[in-house]
């Protein structure tokens, strides 16, 4: 499959970079999976006094023209809509860390592949 340019946004602007339909419909899976993590961690804290267990972070990897790295805690946030992600994307002439909001990426990641049907 083809790679198509993809347009990430971040707090403070966007990339654009090549990225392929199938992985993004691994991030997209991985994100799913990310948000309801979520959402049953928030229900279960707001159920009582037991603390809530603890979440294995998400982290999703991806190897194109540019190294895409995905990193998210879930165990810091108390919802998916307030989660942000860390979003490093790097090749041999630069580097980028910063991050996004979870929803935000999320949004973007659909965008992209709703022009693949």
């Amino acid at each position: 499959m083809t790679a198509s340019q993809i347009r990430l946004n971040l707090s403070e602007g966007s990339v654009m970079f090549n990225f392929t339909p199938s992985a993004a419909r691994d991030l997209q899976a991985a994100i799913l999976a990310l948000m309801n993590n979520l959402k049953a961690a928030s229900a279960q804290g707001s159920g009582g006094s037991s603390k809530p267990t603890p979440q294995k972070p998400m982290e999703y990897q991806y190897t194109g023209e540019v190294f895409l790295e995905i990193f998210c805690n879930p165990n810091i946030w108390s919802s998916p809509f307030a989660a942000k992600v860390l979003v490093t994307l790097r090749d041999d002439r630069i580097r980028i860390s910063t991050e996004a909001e979870l929803t935000r990426l999320n949004e973007d990641i659909n965008q992209y592949l709703e022009q693949f049907g």
